[in-house]
């Protein structure tokens, strides 16, 4: 087999499946483990994909909006569900926490042990009508007005809104993390993801692989404004990097048959 045509087959691979694994892919074509990471090399200078620790993921374009809801609040996969796992065992009893209105935050919920008295102040209507009968969570929506994509409010007065409030800890995310920082589709978005940030006494990122690299249309917060950032194994070296180097405190999640990890464990 010539190599272009194992590189387009590892391509149509990555599009179904939405990563690839150098190993299997060394097994598949029966090539050493440095060969096909010379193929996926030569496939990241051509833009076709973006390695990761381990294998590939698929470039995404600028623009991302969020998924219909079926989707979104939908069975997790396996990493996002660590990532939400390890981020709601950082919230401890009488904490006053801000989650937001992501699948893997709105995954968070599923982990919180429900007899802890906690706050949760949220600006997505699917996070507060799942908590809204839990005993011992005293909680608060955001208002505003409510995009009918996300199901959230993220305008100019859910912003002035959430200044009024002070966090223990936060839960961030986006639509897109590189080095340079958390990027949305939207300005509000952005900029509600500021706000938040600015009222809270532990900043924590959220950000599973299929993020990385994806820089989005409107710019939110610098790494630096994180103080922890949640990742899972397919994140790449060159992106934990860069985070650790900015002074966050990178920790990978892992299932339950893996241990915890941090950059040193890498």
């Amino acid at each position: 087999m010539l190599a272009e045509e194992r590189r387009q087959l590892i391509l149509d691979q990555l599009h179904k499946d939405q990563r690839i694994v150098v190993k299997e892919l060394a097994q598949q074509f029966q090539l050493s483990v440095d060969s096909i990471r010379r193929d996926l090399s030569i496939m990241e200078e051509q833009g076709l994909l973006k390695k990761s620790y381990g294998g590939a993921v698929p470039i995404s374009q600028v623009r991302v909006f969020p998924k219909p809801e079926e989707k979104r609040y939908g069975p997790p996969n396996e990493s996002q569900d660590a990532i939400s796992k390890l981020a709601a065992s950082y919230i401890k009893p009488g904490d006053a926490v801000f989650i937001g209105g992501a699948g893997i935050q709105f995954g968070m919920l599923q982990h919180l042990p429900r007899h802890y008295p906690i706050t949760i102040v949220t600006n997505a209507m699917k996070i507060a009508d799942t908590i809204k009968g839990w005993d011992h969570v005293e909680s608060y929506l955001i208002g505003g007005k409510l995009r009918i994509t996300s199901g959230s409010f993220i305008d100019p007065l859910a912003i002035e809104q959430v200044r009024k409030f002070s966090f223990d800890i936060c839960f961030v995310t986006g639509g897109g993390i590189t080095g340079k920082g958390i990027s949305m589709a939207t300005p509000d978005g952005g900029s509600f993801t500021r706000a938040v940030i600015e009222s809270a006494r532990l900043r924590i990122g959220l950000a599973p692989n299929e993020k990385l690299g994806r820089d989005l249309f409107a710019s939110s917060i610098p790494l630096t404004e994180l103080d922890v950032l949640i990742t899972d194994k397919w994140a790449s070296r060159s992106f934990i990097q860069q985070a650790e180097k900015a002074g966050v405190q990178v920790v990978i999640a892992t299932t339950n048959s893996e241990p915890m990890m941090t950059m040193e464990g890498i």
